[in-house]
């Protein structure tokens, strides 16, 4: 019997995107961009599934906020 070969393509697909429904994954796309879960539960819903462009969601946020401060602050 052969057995069925399974193409990387899958794996890759599902690595680019962030499930939202689940814990482990919020908790580490949390981790790496330094926020908290729910602010990525809702920059998925602001840009979508992609991890690349929650990615770049949460960091334009982070800039943001920091120069909130540095404006409060002054």
């Amino acid at each position: 019997m052969a057995t069925k070969k399974k193409s990387k393509r899958g794996r890759a697909q599902d690595r680019a995107k962030v499930a939202g429904g689940q814990d482990y994954e919020l908790r580490y796309a949390a981790k790496k961009a330094g926020r908290s879960k729910k602010a990525v539960k809702k920059a998925i819903k602001k840009v979508g599934t992609s991890r690349k462009r929650v990615t770049k969601a949460l960091a334009r946020k982070r800039k943001s906020a920091k120069r909130t401060r540095l404006l409060v602050t002054i």
